[in-house]
């Protein structure tokens, strides 16, 4: 099985914690999908042909694009690639984008999974990050989602928030758990050095909660989606039974993907890939059939390590059996 990943570089405004590849010039969007759907004509073979599960669009704001754009995206995959029928077709999406037409719309392209960034219920957080929606603009988009018939929701949430109170936190667990969300993913604010909060942290401006505090929030986490019925089966990833992401379990296991877009990373066992971080460049290097991308070819110390970083943070663990199959013996008999 293999996975795609396309990388939507567009944000109308910049969130003060964000260090993903991302501009607010929305102007090339057009010029970006045509350069787009020429990269998976460059790169239909990477997968070699192995059935696509799942499909993810992230960014960047996916839903900064129209229903009609990211059908015409989907439309190009399925004639390139070899797309398994129920495929799971994941957009990340920010609530102010989510309108009820809109989410119905997303619906008939074949989007079957929204995973919506709440991040926070507090709308004084959520300031503070620079969020451009409040929680009034969350639940009306949980509502809309709901309306539109896709029910595997996953919602987006952030602990570890400067000025963010224990309690605070408990309440934006409770107040996301009462929807019936399928999938959670919490994530530690981690201050990035070229972000917002990393100039403000190095003019002390803003400072990092303490250790004891990050490690309360998380106890709470894990608690509270116990309690709730929901399965860690990853540091930062908690599902109901049956809803395991299916893109991010494939990075964790080192299924094969093919990333699509500026700063997309790709992996097909042996090298991984990542193409460049500018999208003016992106679209050059496209128009000239070039893949835009640098390519890293693993050895056996790579293949061995990234597998024991990524399995110890699932519920699975290491398998001994794949270890011997995938990497080596040796590898297999180190860990015995």
């Amino acid at each position: 099985m293999a996975g795609i990943y396309i990388h939507i570089p567009f944000c109308k405004k910049r969130c003060s914690y964000c260090d993903f590849y991302k501009t607010i010039d929305a102007e090339l969007a057009d010029t970006f999908l045509v350069s787009l759907e020429k990269e998976m004509e460059l790169q239909r073979d990477y997968l070699e042909q192995k059935e696509v599960e799942t499909i993810y669009f992230g960014g960047g704001t996916p839903t900064v694009l129209s229903a009609q754009q990211i059908g015409i995206i989907l439309e190009k995959l399925h004639a390139t690639f070899n797309i398994k029928e129920d495929t799971e077709i994941t957009i990340e999406a920010n609530p102010d984008d989510i309108k009820k037409t809109y989410t119905k719309s997303l619906a008939k392209t074949g989007i079957n999974r929204i995973s919506l960034g709440i991040q926070s219920w507090n709308d004084e957080i959520l300031k503070l990050l620079n969020r451009r929606h409040n929680s009034e603009d969350a639940r009306k988009a949980l509502e809309h989602i709901f309306s539109s018939g896709i029910d595997n929701i996953s919602a987006d949430l952030i602990y570890g928030i400067p000025g963010m109170s224990l309690n605070q936190w408990k309440e934006n667990l409770q107040i996301t758990l009462d929807y019936d969300i399928k999938h959670l993913s919490a994530y530690h604010l981690t201050i990035e050095e070229h972000t917002v909060f990393g100039k403000m942290k190095k003019n002390n401006e803003l400072r990092e909660i303490d250790e004891e505090e990050s490690e309360k929030q998380f106890n709470v986490l894990i608690d509270e989606c116990e309690k709730n019925g929901f399965i860690q089966y990853e540091i930062s990833n908690f599902c109901k039974e049956g809803y395991f992401s299916i893109h991010n379990t494939n990075y964790w296991r080192r299924e094969p993907y093919l990333g699509l877009g500026p700063s997309a990373h790709s992996f097909n066992g042996e090298s991984r890939q990542w193409n460049i971080a500018d999208l003016n460049e992106y679209i050059k290097l496209i128009e000239k059939d070039e893949v835009p991308a640098t390519i890293e070819i693993l050895n056996v110390k790579d293949m061995f390590n990234e597998y024991v970083m990524t399995s110890l943070r699932t519920m699975w663990g290491i398998d001994l059996d794949y270890v011997e199959d995938k990497i080596n013996k040796e590898s297999r008999d180190y860990l015995n």
